[in-house]
């Protein structure tokens, strides 16, 4: 599972589409509607905001809008509703092992965006995410 803190505007069709079905996998652990997945630590900064289901329903909307901005049909009825605002933080480190690491991704699956996004130095963050310096978060597998 991986819930990037990456703005998804970088992902390419394959990963856009693994990170829609990642995170509506997360927000059923979230909600307990599965059993599995429960102690995944992607899950940790998510499960440890005082509203969970509210940050993973932004996190979805946010992706659901990238989705819809590319022409592709996600179903926003899977998005469970909600009627509170949520922000979480993420490290710079975090931010920049991301980075790395989709950049790795993208230039064997996507050499076009590979091109494309090489020189960008400071990735956006998902909307949901503010930056505050650190390494990389400790519920990074690395």
């Amino acid at each position: 599972m991986r819930l990037w803190s990456l703005h998804s505007k970088y992902l390419d069709p394959q990963g856009l589409v693994a990170l829609w079905r990642e995170a509506l996998l997360a927000q059923a652990v979230l909600r307990g509607e599965t059993r599995g997945y429960l102690n995944h630590p992607q899950l940790d900064r998510f499960k440890n905001h005082p509203a969970p289901r509210a940050a993973i329903s932004l996190y979805l909307q946010a992706i659901h809008a990238e989705a819809k901005m590319r022409g592709y049909s996600f179903d926003a009825s899977k998005i469970k509703p909600t009627g509170k605002s949520a922000t979480l933080m993420v490290t710079s480190g975090q931010m920049v092992y991301e980075w790395v690491h989709l950049l790795a991704k993208l230039k064997g699956r996507s050499p076009v965006l590979y091109r494309k996004w090489l020189a960008t130095e400071v990735p956006e963050a998902h909307p949901l995410f503010e930056v505050r310096a650190g390494d990389v978060e400790p519920w990074e597998r690395q």
